[in-house]
């Protein structure tokens, strides 16, 4: 998984009826824009994630 800076980083819930969790990628500090990812959540909580198989990045338009 690639993120640019801006980019939008979704994770679905993994249990019914459980919310998706959005942020937006401040930075990427792995190789070539890998992860760990630095990500602002939409509470405002900011703090390094490695995504698993139920995230996604959306492209910053």
């Amino acid at each position: 998984m690639r993120a640019h800076d801006g980019d939008r980083l979704v994770v679905e819930g993994t249990k019914v009826g459980s919310p998706r969790r959005e942020g937006e990628v401040l930075e990427a500090h792995g190789p070539d824009g890998g992860p760990p990812f630095l990500v602002r959540w939409s509470d405002g909580a900011q703090g390094l994630f490695y995504p698993g198989t139920d995230a996604h990045i959306e492209p910053a338009d």
